[in-house]
């Protein structure tokens, strides 16, 4: 089988190696009934696992933490079969995710109402409610990080969950299923593995009351056109195109490595991937030359991991090779390597212009498309200019150049002289088709449940 491919047999989505195409396995595609049945047995839990004090609800996630951190070595065993990640990745998304459960098992029981103003004889406040049945539909590309998250979100705050994985991560999805699943009461949690029509069926039923995914534009464009008949609530963090904007009096070897760091960690497979890169003229030949030799270092080193699938490369190159095609250069790399595996090489393209396919959609590969700007303005005017609403970073010394990005830049993050990084609990809200609402963070609490506003008045007795 070809190395990474997941293929359809009949109701089984069978999974190959994206290193060497060694086959990992197969599982049952979930059809409708089995999917409804979940979202029944979800249902049947919410009164019960609501009704659980917040404080014994932490607890259990602390316990689901616990095991998660206990066969954190299997996790990521299976991981690495699956999607062919860094082991290094692989184990920082686990020990993440384990941080997480265990963060929104102390949110959990502090997430509270408001005491409101009101007359000196009655009580006003507000309540925070679950919402219910909670449908949650995750990526490959860090799929226990992401997916514990929203997981741990709702279940702490009195939902239930109906967990549907990447059909690329499908074994996982199910082992993480298991161990969380096996620290809650019966129906807290359920699993169903499949692909796009699982998870039409999911989001599409009427028994669910929110939504929550983290995945590509089109599948959350798709989910978003579903819920708008269901009337459940929706979250949603979907691709990127994220722009880098490099600005004059830099130094161009420090830049450089901050845009192959956001270019090929995890080979450019993360939705907050830097996608765009705007350089100022009067650095960017020496900014260029040392992208290029931290593309070649990486690729002499090998020390990039293969892209998920095949499917996912043919994507990757035929971006670089259209936009090759209509006037960019590949300094280093821009071809499919040889070899077993799913491998694409560290790419450095220069002569990019807006209009090119590697400008224009998210690239989930580990490319660094450069142009070359006049100034700083020219720069953030372009950046700007996506459908896109993800994040951006700049990198400048000017205090006055970075606070006009920070305003321009239509994004829910803005990241100043860091691709990567941040405070713990920060929480964005991505705009344009990048989706909407807070995915993470205590934020994510408040998407979580449904405010009550509460009257209580004396009453007038005989």
């Amino acid at each position: 089988m070809s190395a990474g491919a997941f293929v359809r047999t009949g109701d089984e989505i069978v999974i190959a190696d994206p290193r060497d195409g060694s086959i990992v396995g197969g599982v049952p595609a979930a059809d409708a009934d089995e999917v409804r049945a979940a979202v029944a047995r979800a249902r049947e839990a919410f009164p019960a696992w609501r009704a659980t004090p917040a404080a014994a609800r932490g607890q259990a996630l602390r316990r689901a933490a616990h095991a998660l951190a206990a066969r954190a070595s299997e996790v990521a065993d299976l991981e690495q079969r699956e999607n062919g990640r860094l082991r290094s990745d692989v184990e920082g998304g686990i020990g993440a995710a384990v941080d997480t459960l265990l963060q929104y098992s102390e949110y959990g029981p502090l997430h509270r109402g408001r005491s409101l103003r009101g007359g000196a004889e009655a009580l006003d406040l507000t309540r925070a409610e679950p919402r219910g049945v909670v449908a949650v539909v995750t990526p490959w590309n860090d799929p226990v990080a992401v997916a514990i998250g929203l997981i741990g979100a709702a279940i702490a705050t009195g939902n239930t969950v109906v967990h549907k994985p990447s059909e690329r991560c499908p074994h996982l999805g199910l082992l993480i299923g298991e161990i969380l699943a096996a620290e809650l009461p019966e129906g807290v949690l359920c699993t169903v593995s499949g692909r796009a029509q699982t998870g039409e069926a999911l989001v599409s039923c009427p028994d669910v009351d929110m939504v929550a995914h983290v995945g590509s534009t089109a599948a959350g464009e798709r989910i978003a056109r579903a819920v708008a008949l269901t009337g459940a609530h929706l979250i949603r963090e979907n691709g990127g195109n994220d722009a880098l904007v490099v600005d004059a009096g830099v130094d161009p070897v420090w830049a450089a490595g901050q845009a192959a760091l956001g270019s090929f960690a995890n080979s450019g497979q993360i939705c907050t991937s830097v996608e765009r890169i705007f350089v100022h003229r009067d650095i960017a030949d020496d900014f260029v030359a040392a992208l290029v030799a931290e593309a070649e270092s990486r690729n002499a080193a090998n020390a990039l991991a293969p892209l998920v699938d095949e499917r996912m490369r043919a994507e990757v190159d035929a971006q670089v090779t259209g936009s090759i095609a209509q006037g960019a250069r590949a300094l280093v790399g821009g071809a499919i390597s040889d070899g077993p595996g799913c491998h694409y090489p560290a790419t450095v393209l220069v002569g990019c212009t807006p209009t090119m396919p590697v400008f224009q959609q998210e690239t989930f590969g580990p490319v660094a498309p450069v142009m070359v700007v006049d100034d700083f303005d020219e720069a953030v005017r372009l950046a700007a200019h996506d459908e896109h609403g993800l994040a951006a970073s700049v990198l400048t010394a000017d205090i006055g150049h970075a606070n006009r990005a920070i305003d321009a830049l239509p994004v829910g993050t803005v990241k100043v002289n860091a691709v990567f990084g941040g405070a713990p609990g920060g929480s964005a809200q991505p705009r344009g088709r990048s989706g909407s609402g807070f995915g993470y963070g205590p934020e994510l609490l408040d998407e979580m449940t449904v405010v009550k506003v509460v009257h209580l008045s004396p009453a007038v007795t005989r």
